[in-house]
């Protein structure tokens, strides 16, 4: 908790527009996010009538945010991986973890814990950071070191770390198949500009993070 006192408020309250845009249309539906923080992604989703009802846990409350935001349908305030949130199963349509699951201690098991929140049909949305990225290889093999940082894919409140076929293996389960996967060019948008030139072929070495959405089956 205590490294998590010293994070720019950017780190809480950012709109997820990468995670928005992979939602599917459905202005009745409902969406769950872990690891809302100020919930302003949620509240843009809600005001931009992408869903009927926004639903969000967060690992502590975060004064003057989005979180006490009316659109808000209901927030629950606690680790995900020691209590679950009285939600209703086969609830929801969508569910959003944007750059959480690499901070749970068993991100498999949380999965599996939140899965019958969703409906069948429903998705899941999540984005981690990309271990494959260029310069972090180029850091660690030329300085033999990690070098934790306040953020970024070396972040030190990071305790799991995923490459694309990690990812995509993590959402891989009994109930759940991904659909899609997509370089997430979000915190690195001028790298997205010479896709054109590599074709999506550098993809894997250039994007800062990797996105897999997931169908409930």
């Amino acid at each position: 908790m205590q490294l998590y006192e010293h994070k720019q408020p950017i780190y809480f309250t950012q709109i997820r527009e990468d995670l928005i845009s992979q939602m599917p249309l459905n202005p009745n539906g409902r969406v769950l996010e872990i690891g809302s923080g100020g919930c302003d992604t949620l509240v843009a989703i809600k005001e931009r009538k992408l869903a009927a009802e926004v639903f969000g846990v967060e690992l502590f409350a975060i004064p003057n945010s989005n979180q006490q935001n009316t659109l808000i349908d209901r927030l629950f305030i606690g680790n995900i991986e020691d209590q679950l949130p009285d939600y209703p199963t086969d609830y929801f349509d969508v569910i959003l973890c944007g750059d959480v699951l690499e901070h749970l201690i068993d991100p498999w098991k949380t999965v599996e814990r939140i899965t019958p929140y969703l409906k069948k049909g429903g998705v899941i949305i999540v984005s981690c950071p990309n271990i494959r990225e260029v310069v972090n290889l180029s850091r660690i093999f030329l300085t033999g070191r990690f070098q934790y940082k306040a953020s970024g894919i070396m972040d030190k409140t990071h305790l799991r770390f995923f490459g694309k076929k990690d990812l995509t293996e993590l959402l891989t389960t009994d109930q759940l198949k991904p659909i899609r996967s997509i370089p997430n060019y979000f915190i690195t948008p001028r790298r997205a500009r010479f896709r054109f030139v590599h074709l999506g072929l550098l993809d894997s070495f250039l994007a800062a993070q990797n996105i897999v959405v997931s169908q409930k089956v």
